[in-house]
């Protein structure tokens, strides 16, 4: 006993220092950010604060000369410090360390800082620096940072992780003709002798890394009242219309109805919104500088679903100010949690504003089609996905956050019920305000508000990829029915079960019959259905609750337009295609040709662009060449025959632009020159500027003899940002394949893919299925190049380049070439992987169905 207790009590002397020994141990020193240092840092640093000064030439070209200032305390002084900077050393010229002037040292992107000069409690770090521009997207006229998810430390010296949130002090020099807006206010603006003013802002509220931003360039300016302050809105295009009150009402709307459903007060300092040419998303939600695609804000002759997407775009910015600015996570393994919220607070927002019925119909069209082009490929991922390094922070984004997430928030309020789902938000952002948190502490405050079990449903729907697939078996009784069971089961095999909940629908000739059912395992009988007459159809997952692959009863092809509401419908027209792709009920010319007619029967707007975008995969994507050049005159026909029987000018304005997609035959491309060229569009149609950009860039790409298009177009523009892409674009559309050759080549150096969004339109083209036989030997290169776009370009490019590429490719030598570049990297960064499975999906799936 005696020995056993003496034992003990060295033990738990030794403790304490075995664990000042675990603390002091050495992080290795690695490129990025990795999660071991990111724990390292979180445990030991805190009360950051940045004083940052850059000064911006005109020329995009000069350097940035910058200098800053970084206080913080710290528990350990006795680890070296690794302050993340990704420039060479010789771009620091000056380093003090509380007081100390050192020689810089950068290791593997760390501005390294030896234990000697550090102490415990407050350290002051002073750097001057030329600033790096990586992630600083220079213009001609302006320049914009977007540091996400882990690009501050391209531009300054930082703790860039988001977890270390500091306040930040900005000062800018800049031309006086150019206007500066940042995260904080400005507190004055001074004109120096030298040609520049110099701006200095107020100090931030706490921020990541990630969320510290401004916009400095030739801007107009717009500025409006919200909530009792006034809010400025950066613009650079010409002729904005009557947008810009549109976009401040939008606003307002959105940060009311969030104040009000958090109960939290708009929770920064300032509002101010940014509308940036060719953003590389819709858009950023620094606070107090929001950055927008201009493209999105500032809408000519609009149709339903462009206004519906500014609706969702603003709401789902003003989100955030909530979700993930005011609470962030932890780590960017759970980016998906502010993405979430934004997208299902939005939706909330286009509820309120909309009304249930359309932002039903909006929800099923905007998140199910996209969730399911990832879910059902063979590189899925789950909602929450694992993080070793931010580095590679950027494949952690995809329409999976953005699409799938959203039905799940739906489907956990469902099940919780909408108040207690409320109250359980409402305390997490009060309880983490201005910090951060995980799904798991999300998940155990919402677990109290239910006596379900989240924490088994969240095993399924949180952190498994793919999606169920469900069948029936009905048997009758004479005319009626005697037995309706369903089952379910992962697309990809498992046990898996999807518990949730959707409505089914038994159609007769005068009556409707829906039953909503309650699917928590592998086989459920649906009571309620025995008993019930034999319907004419079935429509399964009526009312677009359910997530999944549910039956198609054929039967509805004959009224599959006009059954039920638009929401109906579009559940409807959803299963055909995801049935078809999976090689059910339909087979690929059966879907085109039913949803080629149904363009002139179904008069919902949003339901005609559903409609459009299937029939353009269904023709370029599922349909044979000579299968295509078989029936493109009679589709031609039938699609301007509906065009004419529209009594809506959205409506036929769409069928247009289907059309434009379309058309491959002389007498089509007669008559979209004759339009373009004398700017007169079809009776009822209204375009715009852009429309007929757009068609000066199709018609280049489907009439070769049509060189002069595109110049003629950039002569009629004012704009000169509009006039730089097209001019960008026009070796990707040359008739001259060693044009399109140089084209490429261009595209291996960062400087010709600084355009993101110029280069993803370029490469659509490019690689268009009418110029297939040319373009095809491009891929093995471009997926060579996938891992340097991963490091440097922006989180959506990599899934967008692959997209933009492989997107209308349906061959077996297209496939080969894929099938050899994994099978030659067999230790392939599985993330990336993945991303290439996802863009390749309907290649596999067209040679299997074509018999390709």
């Amino acid at each position: 006993m005696m020995k056993n207790l003496v034992t003990s009590l060295l033990l738990l002397a030794a403790a304490p220092l075995a664990y000042a020994q675990q603390q002091s141990a050495a992080v290795p020193i690695t490129a990025g950010v990795s999660r071991q240092l990111a724990d390292q840092r979180f445990k030991n640093i805190s009360n950051i604060h940045y004083a940052l000064s850059f000064t911006f030439p005109a020329s995009k070209t000069a350097v940035i000369p910058a200098k800053e200032k970084i206080t913080f305390s710290l528990k350990n002084a006795g680890q070296t410090l690794q302050l993340d900077f990704k420039q060479p050393t010789q771009s620091i010229t000056a380093l003090v360390v509380n007081g100390k002037s050192i020689t810089p040292a950068v290791q593997e992107e760390h501005v390294v800082i030896e234990p000697s000069l550090l102490k415990q409690g407050k350290n002051e770090i002073e750097l001057t620096f030329l600033a790096g521009d990586g992630s600083l997207n220079r213009n001609n006229e302006f320049l914009y940072a977007l540091f996400v998810p882990d690009r501050a430390r391209f531009v300054f010296p930082c703790f860039d992780q988001p977890d270390l949130k500091a306040t930040y002090d900005l000062t800018v020099a800049a031309p006086s003709a150019w206007t500066v807006l940042a995260n904080g206010t400005t507190k004055d603006s001074v004109v120096n002798t030298d040609g520049t003013t110099t701006w200095h802002f107020a100090t931030t509220e706490k921020l990541p890394t990630y969320l510290f931003s401004f916009v400095a360039g030739m801007f107009k300016s717009a500025v409006q009242d919200i909530k009792g302050q006034p809010v400025t809105l950066l613009y650079r295009e010409k002729d904005p219309g009557s947008n810009i009150d549109s976009i401040f009402r939008l606003h307002r709307e959105s940060v009311s109805f969030l104040e009000k459903w958090t109960g939290i007060p708009y929770p920064f300092q300032k509002m101010g919104y940014a509308a940036i040419p060719d953003f590389q998303f819709g858009g950023m939600e620094h606070p107090g500088v929001v950055h927008y695609k201009a493209s999105s804000f500032f809408l000519q002759s609009p149709t339903k679903d462009q206004l519906l997407s500014r609706t969702q775009l603003i709401s789902h910015e003003t989100a955030h100010m909530w979700f993930g600015d005011l609470v962030t996570m932890k780590w960017f393994n759970d980016v998906w949690m502010k993405e979430v919220f934004a997208n299902f607070m939005a939706d909330k927002v286009a509820e309120d504003i909309l009304g249930s019925e359309q932002f039903n119909l909006r929800f099923l069209q905007d998140h199910y089609p996209r969730a399911y082009n990832v879910d059902r490929t063979k590189g899925a991922n789950p909602i929450r996905q694992q993080l070793d390094n931010l580095k590679d922070a950027g494949t952690m984004y995809g329409d999976i956050i953005y699409h799938k997430a959203p039905v799940m928030m739906r489907q956990i309020e469902l099940l919780m019920g909408k108040d207690n789902f409320r109250k359980g938000v409402r305390e997490y952002l009060k309880k983490y305000a201005y910090s951060n948190a995980s799904w798991d502490d999300l998940i155990a405050i919402l677990a109290r508000y239910t006596k379900k079990d989240l924490y088994k449903w969240n095993a399924v729907w949180v952190n498994q990829p793919h999606r169920p697939v469900f069948d029936y078996q009905i048997s009758y009784s004479g005319n009626r029915i005697k037995d309706l069971e369903l089952t379910q089961h992962p697309e990809f095999g498992g046990t898996d079960v999807w518990p949730q909940l959707f409505d089914i629908a038994f159609v007769y000739p005068d009556a409707v019959k829906t039953i909503q059912v309650d699917m928590n395992a592998a086989r459920l009988k649906v009571k309620g259905a025995a008993g019930l007459p034999k319907p004419q159809y079935i429509l399964f997952n009526a009312s677009g609750l359910g997530y999944g692959l549910f039956p198609s009863d054929t039967a509805i092809n004959p009224h599959l337009f006009t059954t039920g509401t638009s929401l109906n419908r579009a559940s409807a027209y959803l299963t055909a295609y995801e049935n078809m792709l999976a090689g059910r009920y339909y087979k690929p010319q059966q879907p085109l040709q039913l949803f080629a007619t149904g363009l002139a029967i179904e008069k919902e707007e949003t339901s005609i662009k559903q409609l459009t975008n299937y029939i353009s995969a269904l023709y370029w994507e599922f349909t044979t060449p000579a299968d295509r050049n078989a029936l493109a005159a009679a589709l031609e026909n039938q699609l301007w025959a509906a065009l004419e029987q529209q009594p809506s000018g959205n409506n036929r304005k769409l069928i247009f632009k289907a059309y434009q997609d379309i058309y491959t035959s002389v007498e089509a491309g007669e008559r979209m020159y004759k339009i373009w060229a004398s700017q007169q569009a079809p009776e009822g149609v209204k375009l715009a500027e852009e429309d007929y950009i757009s068609l000066a860039l199709t018609i280049s790409l489907k009439n070769d003899t049509a060189i002069s298009v595109i110049p003629q177009q950039i002569s009629r523009l004012k704009d000169e940002d509009k006039k730089d892409r097209l001019r960008f674009l026009i070796p990707a559309l040359s008739a001259g394949e060693a044009d399109r050759d140089q084209f490429f080549a261009s595209l291996r150096e960062r400087e010709g893919r600084s355009k993101e969004a110029w280069v993803v339109s370029a490469l659509y083209y490019l690689h268009h299925p009418l110029r297939q036989q040319t373009s095809r030997k491009y891929l093995p290169e471009s997926l060579q190049l996938l891992e340097d776009i991963q490091r440097t370009g922006d989180i959506f490019f990599p899934a967008n380049w692959l997209n933009a590429i492989f997107g209308n490719y349906q061959d077996a030598e297209a496939w080969n070439m894929v099938q050899v570049f994994l099978d030659s990297h067999p230790d392939y960064n599985p993330k990336l992987k993945a991303k290439i499975l996802q863009s390749t999906d309907n290649l596999a799936r067209a040679r299997q169905l074509l018999k390709l």
